[in-house]
């Protein structure tokens, strides 16, 4: 008998989801939950300019280093053959001591007294010492007598008749020597270059 008697009672949902219903609400949820704060938005966007101005001025001081780099190799190299240029000028200016020398060697030869031997023999060993010195450096002398004459390492200051046409070209005489450092020259060696002389032949 009670249950015939029994009340309806209606329930309201009033959850916002609830009444937005079915794909409504779940689209809902997302566009409600991807709402920011302006502030929020305005903070995102400054820190976003502010990053793009550290990447521009990092790629600035990149810049900026790597060419700061390049000047101090470009000096450093320069400062490398300003040196090699001033060593070799102080290396030049001692040749002219082993040209000396060798002249008063070739004085001593040419007056040929036995009382200048002791002498002779003291020079001879000073200059030995001296070109010893010198092949510490790298230095040595340039072969050129009797060699084709090379532009390069000769220097020709006259020229002399050929005794032969095989001397034609060559080196007939040294004037003053010339010498090497490793593979380049440092001062040419100054020569008589052997000429054929030119016989003109008339049918």
């Amino acid at each position: 008998m009670a249950d015939e008697h029994e009340i309806p009672v209606k329930v309201v949902d009033r959850r916002w989801w609830a009444r937005e219903g079915g794909d409504g609400a779940a689209g809902g949820t997302a566009e409600r939950s991807s709402r920011k704060p302006t502030y929020v938005e305005e903070l995102e966007a400054k820190l976003a300019e502010k990053d793009k101005l550290v990447q521009e001025y990092l790629g600035k001081y990149r810049q900026a280093a790597q060419e700061f780099e390049d000047a101090r190799a470009r000096m450093r190299k320069e400062l490398a053959k300003d040196a090699e240029r001033n060593r070799r000028e102080v290396l030049v200016s001692l040749l002219d001591v082993v040209d000396n020398l060798d002249r008063a060697l070739d004085a001593a030869e040419r007056t040929g007294t036995s009382s200048d031997d002791a002498l002779r023999q003291g020079v001879e060993l000073v200059r030995r010492q001296f070109l010893s010195k010198l092949e510490g450096f790298g230095i040595r002398r340039i072969d050129a007598l009797g060699l084709p004459f090379d532009p390069v390492q000769h220097e020709a200051v006259s020229a002399v008749p050929a005794s032969s046409a095989a001397q034609d070209g060559h080196v007939a005489g040294v004037v003053r020597a010339g010498y090497k450092i490793g593979d380049e020259v440092l001062r040419p060696a100054l020569v008589a270059v052997a000429k054929a002389s030119e016989v003109s032949s008339r049918p």
